[in-house]
This record gives structure tokens, sequence and C-alpha cells, in this order.
């Protein structure tokens, strides 16, 4: 029997984002994208049957539009700005983008009775974690806007659970790698700051070098230690998270990560056991404000989703990358056709 529910992705055309509204779409779920393409990419919309609708989530008058032709029985947002950098030097760019344009969806899902929001949230929303492995009962102290803007619609989602009703998942994933196993869609950023594809750059001659920042940490091999996750078991921990919510689940706050830390040397050695090629490196300073190692407690998520990684080896994540690179695309979707909405 057919999928009848009918859902929302925004930010859709994005990453994480077009590996999500795939496995949905190819899950029976009626899917539309609304997607700026200020990051986004028309081409990873892979399903025919998927409506892309250019513009932006604030958009109040075109997202009421959606709302009233489609009757959305759910939204998944993926729509946000995610440098952290970026964020220290322009906050209001991101506080306006992350935090105020998701305020103006929730207000049309108010009015119009939605009441099911699965949320890309971040571990940037704990900051410098006190314990590790970071589970949902470490405070939250994010130490910069990006996390700070996430956060905030967190704590909107919380309240509008008690004043109306609406149940939420709030998805706190660490560092997203990977592209999709049979290479037609992957991870194509500008600016690029993920690891693995930087270091493909590196070897690659895109860039002439990819840089480790700190080789003193207390850690094994003195480099920072990350907990990375396929983007295609992200994929599948929100298509879980959408199918409890719409089954009458309660809201959820959860982590999304393998529960195996990871080195920034042990990445490099990866991608050159996996590609037969030497990486140009340097080493440099530690980077402000980098911790030391950043693991999650997935336990949660198993118990109240279902869900574990089933990618747990990073040469895998590497290998797909990798044949992303080297695919008919080059590792990049061809230019956006339609204007971006800024």
């Amino acid at each position: 029997m057919r999928n009848t529910h009918s859902i929302l992705v925004t930010g859709g055309a994005g990453y994480i984002g077009s590996h999500t509204v795939r496995l949905l779409a190819s899950q029976g779920y009626k899917v539309v994208v609304l997607d700026n393409l200020v990051f986004g990419h028309e081409l990873a919309i892979v399903d025919p049957e998927v409506e892309l609708v250019v513009g932006d989530t604030g958009d109040r008058e075109l997202v009421s539009g959606l709302f009233e032709k489609h009757a959305f029985d759910a939204v998944v947002h993926f729509a946000a700005f995610a440098y952290v950098g970026e964020s220290v030097t322009n906050p209001l760019k991101y506080y306006r983008n992350n935090t105020a344009e998701p305020l103006a969806l929730l207000e049309v899902m108010q009015r119009t009775g939605c009441k099911v929001f699965v949320f890309s949230s971040t571990c940037a929303t704990y900051g410098v974690p006190e314990n590790l492995p970071i589970r949902e009962t470490n405070p939250q102290n994010p130490i910069n806007p990006y996390g700070r803007s996430k956060l905030m619609v967190e704590w909107m989602l919380e309240d509008c659970d008690r004043a109306w009703g609406l149940r939420s998942a709030c998805l706190r994933y660490f560092n997203a790698s990977g592209c999709s196993e049979d290479g037609r869609i992957g991870e194509d950023h500008n600016p690029e700051t993920h690891l693995i594809p930087r270091v493909l750059m590196a070897l690659i001659g895109e860039i002439e070098h990819i840089e480790v920042f700190g080789t003193d940490y207390d850690t094994p091999d003195g480099t920072c230690i990350r907990d990375y996750i396929h983007v295609d078991d992200l994929a599948e921990a929100h298509a879980l998270a959408l199918e409890k919510l719409l089954s009458g689940g309660a809201s959820l706050r959860c982590n999304l990560g393998t529960g195996v830390g990871v080195s920034v040397r042990e990445i490099i050695d990866a991608v050159e056991e996996v590609t037969g090629k030497s990486v140009p490196l340097r080493h440099g300073p530690r980077r402000e404000g980098d911790p030391p190692s950043l693991v999650a407690d997935p336990a949660l998520a198993a118990e109240v989703l279902g869900w574990k990684a089933r990618r747990l080896d990073v040469r895998d994540m590497v290998r797909s990358a990798w044949a992303w690179v080297n695919g008919p695309s080059g590792g990049r979707f061809p230019p956006n056709v339609h204007p971006q909405v800024r």
C-alpha cells in the first residue's frame, strides 16, 4: 500500500536533506522540497515525483500557499546555515536564517494544524562537553552563534509542544560523512569545510594540501577525534523519527552518531589506504575552540527509534566519497538553473 502522507522538506536539496528526500520518496511519501538553492542543488533531487519549490522557509506567503495546496502531515526541517566561523563574525545572519525563519514556518504549521516536526539539530548545542561520550543529559552550552541558533529552535519546539501539541524530533548529529552508495548524489559545498572531502580535494590537487590543526592534543595520536557518521545512516534516522511521530509517538531528543571516535590522522590514513595515494599535508597550530574529542553516545536513539548506524568503518565512508569524486560529475553538481533566492 502506498504511503499517503504528504511531507514538506525544507533544505531538501542540500547534502543531508537530499539523501533523506531520496529515502522518503522511496518509502512512498509524497515529498515537496522547499530550498532557496543558496547551498542546495537542483540535481540532488533525483526522484522525478519529488516537487522542488525554490524559495525561503521564512516566506510566510509562499509557505502558507504550499500548506494550502498540499495539506502537509509533517515537516522535516534541514534549511540552515552551518559555518561556525561565519556565525561568529556575522551572528545576525544565523539568527535570522536558523532561528527566525523556522519561527515563521512554525506559525504557519500552528495555523494549519500540522503537528509533526523533525528538526536537523547538531552536537554543537552541547558546546565543549563535560563528559564523554556525549549523552542527551549533558548540559547544552553552545559556544558559538551557530549552536545557539539551533538550540533556540529546540527551545521553541519544546514550548510549542506544551502550548499546542506540536510533536517534534530534535536529532543532534555529529560529523556527517560519505555519499550515496550508488554514487548518484554526494557532498558538494562551497566553501567546503568537512574533513573527508577536503582531504580528497588535496589528493586531486584542488587545494595544495590539507592542514592538520594541532598534533599535541591529549589523544592517542595527538590529533582531534570526532564521531563520523555516514549520511545514509542519518537519512534512515530521520525517516524513523518521522514514522514514529506520524504514528503518534511523543517528542524526542537524541544524538545521532556511531559512538566510535576517529582521529584526523586516522581519516588521512584511511584516505591513503582507500586511494593508494599520498595525501599532501601540513601541520599547524590548534584552532581556538576545537575540543580534543567529540563522540556521541547513541544509546537513546537505539532505544526510542530502533536506530543504529550500520556503516561503521570510516574506510567505507571514504570509499563512497571517493566514488563520488571519481564519478561522472567529478564530485560536483552542475550549476542550478533556477535563480537563488538570496
